[in-house]
């Protein structure tokens, strides 16, 4: 260690801690006010989230199917590989529509 730090860490030693405490700037005098703010907050944005990942998996299910029509026409390669990625993606989205509630506590 150089000897600046030394001298340094020799004169900050005394000082109480509780004046770090301070230096910075969350304000926590709202305390179970902003606590209940916040889990409103992340129940309402939970929700939309939900709506906006349920539109898009409708979206994802339709273009899929088609592509599975089309591959089952012209005799491609791949169907039981797609098949395969449509149910996971709905058995995915069926687990996380009820799972990311359930980690905050909110029951559907």
């Amino acid at each position: 260690m150089s000897k600046a730090k030394k001298i340094l860490c020799a004169l900050c030693l005394p000082f109480p801690y509780t004046a770090f405490a301070k230096s910075g700037s969350v304000n926590y005098s709202w305390g179970a006010d902003a606590l209940a703010t916040m889990h409103d907050f992340v129940v309402t944005m939970m929700l939309y989230v939900q709506y906006i990942c349920c539109a898009i998996a409708g979206v994802y299910v339709i273009v899929s199917v088609c592509q599975i029509y089309i591959k089952m026409n012209t005799g491609e390669d791949g169907i039981t590989k797609s098949i395969m990625t449509l149910v996971g993606a709905c058995l995915f989205l069926i687990g996380a529509f009820y799972v990311f509630p359930a980690f905050f506590g909110y029951r559907i």
